[in-house]
């Protein structure tokens, strides 16, 4: 891959170095970028591990899951002062006849962007994702922000080529280490929901690869209903495989799974993050119940942050999130236009797909289940 550079490290000098040196301020020296090889993973992953804007989505296992699901070419670039690794930005390119081409980061994850250590190295990150962006011919590069970038937050920074847009925002709460506690905390009429689950006789289960297939059924049915193409079942093989702690908290009602969510681990922060239910059973409130399981469960295993995840503003995702006490934080993506002037917007809010949406939502099962994944792979 070629990469915009003022310099290159070379990888195999890189073997042995510290991520970061407190006998020496580094924040000033000169920024070289490289491309990422299969050479600099575990530098990469400790990197993400050690940086605290990072996300799961950031660790280099997110690449191969794309790459491998989508068939989506990655472009990740590092970069380094003194010899030392002081950023990372992954890159994917999306290719789509229906949404124009682009550079993002991540396709599929709703966190990404750059981690860096300081803001002349996401300066120079900032400016080779501009330039390689140009270089391939994108229509443009899409960063999906976390938190506000310095760049964004820096006055004495003003960079008008990159442009923010207010849709999506995140829920995040801090875990209180007792059981009881957390369920006090949750409004009056959610502690109510989630009550007639139990009374409901509705029971949890924590399952891996052997619940896979009913979950998948259940998500599948789901997203249909929402007017959502469904992911490929590889994709979701692919995440269990790659990521050996992702699990799958179902609900049951006696002998049959109604409800289910796939849960990734980071760190301390548990993120449910594909997640269906049976609509038969919603007067068992059987989504409520769900996610208690699911924060019961953080508690009892000392996870200390719930990410509850991204939702678009004024959806039912966004009230019933809410509900639950969460506050909203808003997401700063960034956006820079190389080959188009209107900001890309592939939101099924959009209300220019609210017919096709309509459509889909009325489509047989297995024909959405069948048309779904090869749509998808183009809606990152």
């Amino acid at each position: 891959m070629l990469m915009p550079s003022a310099g290159i490290v070379k990888s195999k000098n890189l073997k042995g170095f510290p991520l970061q040196d407190g006998k020496t301020d580094i924040q000033n020296a000169e920024v070289h970028i490289k491309a990422y090889c299969d050479d600099d993973r575990d530098i990469w992953d400790r990197f993400v591990l050690d940086n605290m804007n990072s996300s799961f989505f950031h660790l280099s296992d997110w690449k191969d899951i794309v790459e491998q699901s989508f068939g989506h070419k990655a472009h990740y670039i590092m970069a380094f002062q003194e010899g030392k690794l002081s950023g990372i930005l992954p890159l994917s390119e999306v290719k789509s006849r229906l949404f124009g081409n682009a550079l993002v980061s991540v396709p599929f994850g709703v966190y990404g962007g750059i981690c860096s250590l300081n803001l002349k190295t996401e300066l120079a990150l900032l400016n080779s994702a501009a330039i390689l962006g140009k270089l391939m011919g994108v229509d443009y590069v899409e960063l999906r922000n976390e938190n506000v970038p310095s760049f964004m937050g820096n006055s004495s920074t003003v960079l008008p080529e990159w442009k923010t847009k207010d849709l999506y925002v995140t829920f995040k709460k801090e875990l209180l280490s007792d059981v009881e506690d957390n369920f006090q905390a949750i409004p009056r009429k959610q502690r109510r929901m989630v009550r007639q689950g139990i009374k409901a006789v509705l029971i949890s289960k924590i399952g891996h690869q052997e619940h896979l297939k009913d979950f998948y059924d259940i998500y599948a049915r789901s997203v249909r209903d929402l007017g959502t193409p469904v992911f490929p079942f590889k994709y979701f093989v692919n995440l269990m495989d790659t990521f050996p702690q992702t699990f799958i908290l179902s609900v049951w009602k006696g002998n049959k799974m109604v409800a289910g969510v796939m849960t990734f681990i980071f760190k301390d922060r548990l993120m449910p993050y594909y997640g269906g239910a049976l609509k038969n059973y919603y007067q068992y409130a059987v989504n409520d119940f769900m996610y208690w399981e699911l924060m019961k469960y953080g508690c009892d295993n000392k996870f200390r942050v719930f990410d509850f995840g991204r939702s678009k503003k004024g959806t039912g995702a966004y009230e019933f999130k809410r509900h639950w006490g969460f506050e909203p934080k808003a997401l700063p993506y960034s956006y820079r236009l190389i080959n188009r002037k209107q900001m890309p917007n592939v939101s099924p809010a959009n209300p220019k797909y609210s017919a096709v949406i309509n459509i889909w939502k009325k489509m047989p099962l297995f024909l959405a289940n069948w048309i779904g994944p090869k749509l998808v792979r183009s809606i990152p």
